[in-house]
């Protein structure tokens, strides 16, 4: 499972980078400053989630704790770049099987002593 969410938290992590640089681009060669900015909270956003995928494969509680930053990052810019919302739902499905995958690790270094 942890293989599984680290490589789906890289490719979700760079797809993420790759539109809202686009999407920030564009707004600001436009002249939109509110997508603009939403578009940089898309960036790091997806940045936090490529660190969290990077991290899902040997520390899963601290990948818990990035998808979830960045789930509310890509909330707090759905406002005016509305593809963050389903970026941050995924970041927190991400997050709650980062959180189990954590916890069965945890029961079984317990059940081995």
């Amino acid at each position: 499972m942890k293989i599984a969410i680290g490589i789906i938290g890289i490719m979700l992590g760079i797809l993420v980078l790759l539109q809202s640089c686009t999407v920030g681009t564009a707004s600001h060669l436009v002249g939109d400053a509110a997508t603009g900015d939403a578009g940089s909270l898309g960036i790091l956003a997806g940045l936090l989630l490529f660190v969290g995928g990077a991290f899902a494969f040997g520390l899963p509680i601290v990948s818990t704790v990035t998808f979830t930053l960045a789930g509310l990052i890509a909330f707090a810019g759905s406002a005016e770049f509305p593809d963050l919302k389903v970026w941050g739902f995924i970041a927190l499905a991400m997050a709650v099987m980062a959180f189990f995958t954590w916890r069965s690790a945890k029961k079984k270094r317990v059940a081995a002593q």
